[in-house]
């Protein structure tokens, strides 16, 4: 007997160092800043401290007297995201992108706790700083989330609304993301908190991205990357948890800008039919859905979004001031 129980507790003993073992192999270190920016930024890329600690990366191109364009990324993303946008609109138009704190190359004092609810007011630093009054505002699932409660928040600087596969309403639990399913629940988001998330990484964004040739080693190397540059993971983390804006009926009709609604009809993290509820609840919105497209129709078909959207800014927002391309 007392053999039987040596035995297991051996067993038990081999198991727990196995798993220690393992949990070590999996941690993964913050990747400098310095690092990150040899990699990442580009001779276009610029940096702007504001009062609340945040080191914020953006970039300003485009043609200077052109009416304005500020594109906001989604969650995990970066401005990279916008990169084939920008190269299409910006001869025609000024082209202004951020990363969001606890994204890309943008930098947040340890714990920042500013959230969601405070990614509006950076975008209305960064124009401000700029000199920017006045500018039609763009952004992607999350981002999508952040630009219309700007525009319902800050109607006086808003010319035009695009909402690409945008974030707002209520979940109903169908995003096939794993990373979400486990950042939603305490224990999924401590044991994430320094461990490997590439396979994740990768998994989300075969959800995100319909066609899988697209999600190359070095998006998924981009990704992850960024995702460890200091203080990011906590970051990420607390957006899981922390408010963020709701849409409803009530809120959305407040909206007056000429809004121009954009959905993959495959997008797997947000269904298709949160498309139709933004364009039936904002006062005059445009709805344009693509088959066979999934979560980011910007990057997936860059020139035929593109292309849409400048002839929806040219008919609805601009009409006497961008040249025909």
């Amino acid at each position: 007997m007392k053999t039987l129980v040596r035995g297991l507790l051996t067993a038990v003993a081999l198991i727990v160092v196995l798993a220690a073992v393992g949990w070590l192999a999996l941690q993964r270190k913050d990747i400098p800043y310095d690092s990150l920016e040899a990699k990442y930024d580009s001779p276009a890329s610029r940096y702007m401290d504001l009062p609340s600690g945040l080191h914020v990366h953006y970039r300003d191109v485009g043609r200077r007297n052109g009416p304005v364009l500020v594109l906001l990324h989604g969650y995990g993303a970066s401005l990279l995201a916008w990169e084939p946008w920008v190269r299409s609109l910006s001869g025609d138009y000024r082209v202004i992108t951020l990363d969001l704190p606890g994204h890309g190359l943008t930098r947040a004092d340890r714990g920042y706790a500013g959230g969601r609810a405070g990614f509006g007011e950076v975008v209305d630093q960064v124009t401000r700083r700029l000199g920017v009054e006045r500018f039609t505002l763009v952004g992607n699932s999350m981002g999508g989330g952040v630009a219309w409660g700007y525009a319902v928040d800050h109607p006086d600087k808003i010319e035009g609304l695009v909402l690409v596969d945008a974030a707002g309403w209520p979940s109903t639990g169908g995003n096939k993301a794993l990373i979400f399913k486990f950042l939603r629940q305490p224990l999924g988001r401590a044991l994430l908190s320094n461990i490997d998330t590439r396979p994740m990484i990768r998994q989300s964004l075969l959800v995100a991205y319909l066609d899988p040739k697209l999600v190359t080693p070095e998006l998924i190397d981009r990704y992850t990357e960024l995702s460890r540059a200091p203080g990011h993971r906590a970051i990420l983390r607390g957006l899981q948890t922390g408010p963020g804006p709701v849409a409803t009926p009530e809120v959305l009709s407040r909206i007056k800008a000429p809004t121009l609604v954009m959905f993959g009809e495959e997008d797997r993290l947000i269904p298709v039919a949160y498309a139709r509820r933004f364009a039936d609840t904002i006062p005059g919105a445009s709805l344009i859905i693509y088959p066979h497209i999934g979560h980011v129709p910007m990057e997936e078909i860059p020139d035929r979004s593109a292309a849409d959207l400048r002839a929806w800014l040219k008919a609805k927002v601009y009409p006497a001031t961008v040249p025909k391309p």
